[in-house]
Parts: C-alpha cells; sequence; structure tokens
C-alpha cells in the first residue's frame, strides 16, 4: 500500500512519507524514486535497487559506511576536500570582489548570468575534482543564498553517487554598530555580540539559545556546518583573534563552548531525525585544537611570523579542557562536536613522543595520540585553510601556511597530514594533491591499507552529511527562509544579548545613567593609515564614529563641547601589529602612545623559519606605535574642551586595553565587544541596567603584560582605577555597584 505523496515546489519536488522521512529531489536531475513497503525513497545511486545509504530506515553509521564503501579513491579523495572562499553576492566590497568567481569565462557585470548560478569554478570542483564541502562568505540575503544552495544541490545530485553538498560559514552573526534595532521589524540575519561579548554574558543558557537560534538561520540559508565555536583560552592578551575566543578562562570557555554546539547541532520536535540530530542540526567545527591563543608575543599563526605557540608557564592542558570537557561532553543527545579543527600553529615542543615541531594538522601526537588515542575523539579533523600550499612572503595574510614542512612538497603534506590523523583540507579545491598522496600511502603501506584509511576518512565525513538530513532533502524553501531569517523573534534574542554583554566598568559620582534629553557631544574620531588582515592599506581618515541618527532619539547631539552637557568618546582598543618588512619583529601592544619594550626576553622561545636568516625573533628595545593612538588624544582634548562636566568612554573593545592612560579624566567607561550604538545608548540612558562581567583581566600596564606567560590565564597585575576597583575576570558594575551575583560566585577566581 503505497504511504507516500509528492508535491512540487520551486525547483525541486518533495515527497512526504507517512509515518516516516520525508525526501526531495529535483525533477532535472534524473533521480528515480524507488517504493518498497509503500515508502519513496531516492535512488541517488542510478543503480535501479534500493542501496542501504538510500534507506533512510538504517542507521546512519551503517548507511555512512556502505557508501563509503561504494566510492572510488578518487570520490572519497573529493570529499575530503573543501573549498576555498565562495561569495554569493553583487555587493561592491573586498569579500565580495576577492572571491568572486566567472560564468562562461566572463565576469558576472559582463554577462545576463545570475548571482545564484553556479560559477564556472564552482561547477569544476564539484564535477572534476568530486567535491562536496563548501564554504560560503557574503551573501546578498536569505533568498539568494537559499536559491543558489538549491541550485548547487540540483547540480550535484545529478552526478556520481549523488552526494549533497554540505555547505558551511565561519560566524556571521555579528552586529552592526549604525543598524537600528526596532522590536517589530526583521532583518537581514539575527544581531549578536562577537563571541567575546557572548562570554561577557557569564550565561551558558544564552549561549546555547543563539547556538538554537543561529543553527535555523543557517539552514534556512542552506548551511549546515558551523566553523565554530573558537574556543581557544585567550591566555596571551596581545593575540589578535582574542576577540573571536570565549575570553582566558577554561572553566567559561568549557561552560559557554559545550553550549554553543549543543545549541547548534540540537534538533527537537518534528525536526529530529535520530539522536538530537535533525533538519535543525548544523555540524559545530570546534577550534583550534589544542588551543591557538599562547602565540608567542601576541603574533598570530596566519602569518609566517607567527607560527609559533609557545608554553613557558608548561601550562598546555589547560588550553585542552573547552575541548574535552566542554565540546566532547554535551549536554544533549549530540554528544560531542562533529567535527575539529587544528590551529596553524606549531605547539613548540610540546610533541612528547616524535619531538616534531610541525604545524598542529601535521603532527602525529596531536592528532592521533592525544586527540584520537588519548581523548577518544571519532568525528571530523579538518585543517585549517591552505595548510599545504607553499608560503613565499613572512607577512602574507592571504598564502600557503605549511608551517614546520616548508620543505616537502604539496603532495608530502597532503599524505602526512593523513597520516597524522586529518580527514580533510580546508582551503583545497584541487583532487591531485590528495589522489597523490594516496599513492604514496600505497607504496609504503599497500592497496588495503590505504584503502581502509580512506574510507574511515569517507565515513566520518558522510556521517556529518547524513545526520543533518542532507541526503533526505538538501534543498530549502526560498519562501519559508526569506520569513525565518532575521524575523522579529530571533532579532529581539539578539538584541537582548548585545545588552547583557556591555560591560561598565567606571561609574564616578553615580554619573550614570543620564536619563534626562540632555545635550551630548560626540568628538570624531582620527585615524592613522593602516592595514587589514590581508595586508590591504586602510587610509587615513576623520570620521563620525557612530550615526548621529540614532543618539538623536536619546539625546541633542551638539556639535561644540561648549554647549554639551556631556559627552560621549568613542574608541577602540590599540591597534598595532607585531612584524613590518622594514623594521622586522615588534612588540605588539595594548596602550595608546608609542610602546617600547624594554623589558621583553632577549631571546625569543621559538623561531626559524626558510625566509628568514635568524631564529632569534625577540623585539626587545623597539618602539611601536597604535595607528589609533589619537583616540587617547581625543579624550584628553574633549576632557579640556568640557571641562569638569561629565565625559563617557565608550570602548569597542578587541583586546585587553591598558585604560590607565586615559582612566582618571574620565567618568564612566562603557566596553562593548560588538554592539548596535542603539544598545550602548539603551544603558548610558538607563533604559537598561549593565549586567556583563569582564571574560579576561585587564592588566596594568605593559610590563605585566611583558612579564606574564603566554599560555597562563590570570597571570598577569590587573588595573585599579581611582576609586579602588580592580579590572578583573568577573568584574562588572550596574547602577548600584559592583555584581556580585551567582554567577560572580560560580567563576570568581579564588
Amino acid at each position: 500500500m503505497k504511504k507516500w505523496k509528492e508535491i512540487k515546489k520551486h525547483g525541486y519536488n518533495i515527497i512526504l512519507n507517512e509515518g516516516g522521512q520525508n525526501i526531495a529531489y529535483s525533477p532535472n536531475s534524473g533521480v528515480k524514486i524507488i517504493e518498497e513497503d509503500g515508502y519513496a525513497f531516492k535512488n541517488l545511486s542510478k543503480s535501479g535497487k534500493l542501496e542501504k545509504y538510500e534507506d533512510w530506515r538504517l542507521p546512519v553509521e551503517e548507511r555512512a559506511k556502505d557508501l563509503a564503501s561504494k566510492m572510488s579513491i578518487e570520490q572519497i579523495a573529493g570529499l575530503m576536500l573543501y573549498s576555498a572562499h565562495q561569495s554569493i553576492s553583487t555587493k561592491d566590497d573586498f569579500f565580495s570582489k576577492a572571491f568572486a568567481g566567472t560564468y562562461n569565462g566572463k565576469k558576472l557585470e559582463e554577462c545576463d548570468a545570475k548571482i545564484t548560478d553556479l560559477t564556472d569554478q564552482q561547477k569544476n570542483f564539484l564535477l572534476n575534482d568530486n567535491l562536496r564541502h563548501v564554504l560560503i562568505t557574503v551573501v546578498d540575503d536569505a533568498k539568494t543564498s537559499a536559491v543558489w544552495n538549491n541550485n548547487v544541490q540540483a547540480f550535484v545530485e545529478k552526478t556520481g553517487l549523488g552526494i549533497p553538498v554540505n555547505t558551511s560559514s565561519d560566524p556571521r552573526h555579528g552586529a552592526s554598530a549604525d543598524t537600528e534595532f526596532n522590536a517589530g521589524a526583521g532583518g537581514d540575519i539575527s544581531k549578536w555580540p562577537e563571541p567575546l561579548g557572548l562570554a561577557a554574558t557569564f550565561d551558558s543558557e544564552l549561549v546555547r539559545n543563539f547556538g538554537h537560534i543561529a543553527a535555523k538561520e543557517y539552514r534556512a540559508l542552506g548551511i549546515a556546518t558551523a566553523l565554530s565555536p573558537q574556543v581557544d583560552i585567550a591566555t596571551e592578551p596581545r593575540w589578535m583573534r582574542f576577540n573571536g575566543t570565549l575570553g582566558e578562562d577554561p572553566i567559561l570557555s568549557r561552560d559557554l563552548g559545550e553550549a554553543y554546539c549543543d545549541g547548534f547541532q540540537t534538533s527537537y520536535g518534528e525536526n529530529e531525525i535520530n539522536d538530537g540530530w535533525g533538519y535543525d542540526s548544523v555540524n559545530a567545527m570546534v577550534k583550534h585544537w589544542p588551543g591557538g591563543g599562547s602565540g608567542e608575543g601576541g603574533r598570530d599563526a596566519h602569518y609566517a611570523y607567527g607560527k609559533f605557540a609557545v608554553y613557558p608557564g608548561n601550562n598546555f592542558d589547560d588550553h585542552l579542557i573547552p575541548f574535552t570537557e566542554g565540546a566532547f561532553k554535551l549536554k544533549g543527545k549530540t554528544k560531542k562536536a562533529s567535527a575539529v579543527m587544528p590551529y596553524y600553529t606549531i605547539s613548540y615542543n610540546q610533541d612528547k613522543k616524535n619531538g616534531e615541531n610541525v604545524g598542529n594538522s601535521y603532527n602525529k601526537y596531536i592528532i592521533n595520540d592525544l586527540l584520537r588515542d588519548e581523548y577518544k575523539y571519532d568525528g571530523v579533523v579538518c585543517t585549517d585553510w591552505m595548510i599545504t600550499k607553499d608560503n613565499h612572503v613572512v607577512d602574507a595574510f592571504i598564502s600557503g601556511k605549511c608551517w614546520g614542512v616548508e620543505t616537502l612538497s604539496e603532495d608530502e603534506r597532503h599524505y602526512k597530514a593523513l597520516m597524522a590523523g586529518v580527514d580533510q583540507f580546508g582551503g583545497n579545491n584541487e583532487v591531485k594533491p590528495v589522489l597523490n598522496a594516496y599513492e604514496m600511502g600505497v607504496k609504503e603501506h599497500g592497496e588495503e591499507f590505504m584503502r581502509a584509511r580512506f574510507e574511515k576518512s569517507a565515513a566520518r565525513l558522510l556521517l556529518n552529511i547524513f545526520r543533518t538530513g542532507l541526503f533526505e532533502n538538501p534543498y530549502v524553501d526560498v519562501d519559508k527562509s526569506q520569513e525565518l531569517v532575521g524575523n522579529p523573534e530571533f532579532m529581539q534574542a539578539g538584541y537582548d544579548a548585545q545588552l547583557k554583554s556591555l560591560i561598565m566598568l567606571k561609574n564616578k559620582n553615580n554619573v550614570l545613567p543620564i536619563n534626562e534629553r540632555k545635550k551630548v557631544y560626540i568628538p570624531k574620531r582620527k585615524i592613522k593609515e593602516s592595514k587589514d588582515w590581508f595586508g590591504n592599506v586602510i587610509p587615513a581618515r576623520e570620521i563620525d564614529p557612530v550615526s548621529k541618527v540614532i543618539v538623536e532619539k536619546y539625546f541633542n547631539v551638539v556639535d561644540d563641547a561648549k554647549d554639551a552637557d556631556f559627552s560621549i568618546v568613542f574608541i577602540e582598543s590599540p591597534k598595532t601589529v607585531g612584524y613590518t618588512k622594514e623594521e622586522g619583529y615588534l612588540p605588539i601592544s595594548l596602550q595608546y602612545r608609542p610602546y617600547t619594550a624594554v623589558n621583553a626576553r632577549e631571546t625569543s622561545i621559538a623561531g626559524g623559519d626558510p625566509l628568514e636568516s635568524s631564529t632569534n625573533r625577540s623585539y626587545l628595545g623597539k618602539t611601536n606605535f597604535a595607528s589609533n593612538e589619537s583616540d587617547l588624544d581625543i579624550i584628553l582634548e574633549t576632557r579640556k574642551a568640557i571641562g569638569k562636566k561629565p565625559v563617557i568612554v565608550s570602548l569597542n573593545m578587541t583586546n585587553p586595553t591598558i585604560v590607565g592612560e586615559f582612566e582618571q579624566y574620565v567618568d564612566g567607561i562603557i566596553t562593548d565587544f560588538g554592539a548596535q550604538t542603539q544598545a550602548i545608548m539603551d544603558i548610558i540612558s538607563g533604559n537598561v541596567n549593565p549586567s556583563g562581567l569582564l571574560p579576561f583581566n585587564m592588566p596594568a600596564n605593559m610590563g605585566t603584560v611583558e612579564a606574564q606567560c603566554e599560555d597562563v590565564p590570570h597571570d598577569m597585575k590587573c588595573y585599579e582605577d581611582e576609586l579602588g576597583n580592580v579590572y578583573k575576570f568577573a568584574y562588572g558594575l550596574d547602577f548600584n555597584g559592583v555584581i556580585n551575583d551567582s554567577r560572580v560566585a560560580k567563576y570568581k577566581i579564588k
């Protein structure tokens, strides 16, 4: 007796199986429907019979192993690839342009193609390289992303064994300062604080709810894997990726990392398929194993000059806690994060077995012995992006990151990573090096061994596609996507989280809140020329730091400090870099005024690169200058201009900042980690009582920064302000004084 019915949708058909899983397919893909026991199944293999991997009634583990056994080595090698960044955007910005493709050899603006069409490059790596994992960056909107997803799924459905595409994304829920929140209106996607802001809430359930909401929005966009969370404990305060972490404390990072992964991965009710997995589930690729937050001198391993993570405090094990006790021990039914990304870093002198100093993904001790064997992790291990490519420049962001294996060929790097226990290669669209690595393994271990090794990785990778229901229905309803992404309920939750992430550090004489409609002076910011992550020059400029239209909803904005009742000065953490071609290694500074490193190491702990003649990366005696030193000048100028009237500083903090240069000159300090101006105004005006807590320590000076160990949390002397408050982990003020609630009691360092 037939137990299914078919419904035509825009671009695909969906079959409703009574009491079973629904399936969807493209009518143009050539896929046939097989009926068995009254139920409908997709014959993705085109074999004419129901294969085990096509049978949604079977356990996903059995289906994954069956499909892996049917795949050719070429197909498995393609499954091991993770694409370079793909933009689905017509916007006139760096990411849209940098990652754009061509359409029949022409740029989008030169032809009649649509942005939702597949590019030449995408067709090539999907068809010829058998790639099935795609990383997308910017998208025009929810509709664009949904239509592109449906097009790409229809394209792969008709090829090979019909394996769907598993699309992924880096975090995409950050707030834009000048957008305005309206409780009754939606947006392009819900807006939340940066991860460091989530950490400032000290609220696991808020983070878990963020995961649930973000996962629903991801799935509506066609995204089934999140390249997050970043649970590296940020024990080195100068690290440029500090604001992407959950702070410096291993226990707080453990708890919030668990909640983040559990929220993203767990489906409920009718959307659950099995064991917590389902159509609202997004695979969490937790990163970066075994922790990348201890780069020497704060330098980052995206660059050759920052490739070493060091452990002068012998504290390697603390960096594992957010993984082994958090992401690998979820409270929900999915049990553990389904994927792990090792960092670019060489975990210097941490290989206890072979003594190798190579990038983590190449280190058999770090991946196989520690992650796989000791901690029993059996999920996917995916390298960070472009680790197998050559590097030719010490300070380039877009370049290969083959740290420690620079002398190996690209094929040999793939083979070494595979033998270390890696399953997948981030940022690699080309299958040839993986196939060559397979042949190397056959010569060393034999065909049977290498076939089994490849099938093991294939089964892991396929499991994440099966569990999220993509084999049954990889398509998204375009209309529902537009309704769901950025809907008012989700926007409200994100805005509430922003409010909870804001920290009040200082409130002299209870100057805050300012709940009358007073006159406010907001000085412009003057910023020197600088460079972004990618090496692009950002020209010198003078800007309004926030939208005055938003501020006007709370206060009357005046152009002259003399006419104001008070001032709000908007600034950012000091910006410096740790290396330039002209001067070599430099101290990364957390202060605004020029900093000379008189107490730095005479000899660096680690060093050495084929592009360098010296192994000593010391910056002792050198001076560095913050590109936004003028932020401090503006505070001092404003204080002088406004006299004894209140000066409030709003600090967008990306790293622990030395506030001693200005704290005594101001009356209030509010800090944010990516929040809309409106949220800051809601705190200053008293609409909302601040509740955020510092998820890290704020240093008293650069001397204590130099003295601390890169791998040890809570080992700096903290700043004490003129009121006697110490800016340490779990500190924050509300309008009644220092916060001392259950969160503080739970996490405060004794």
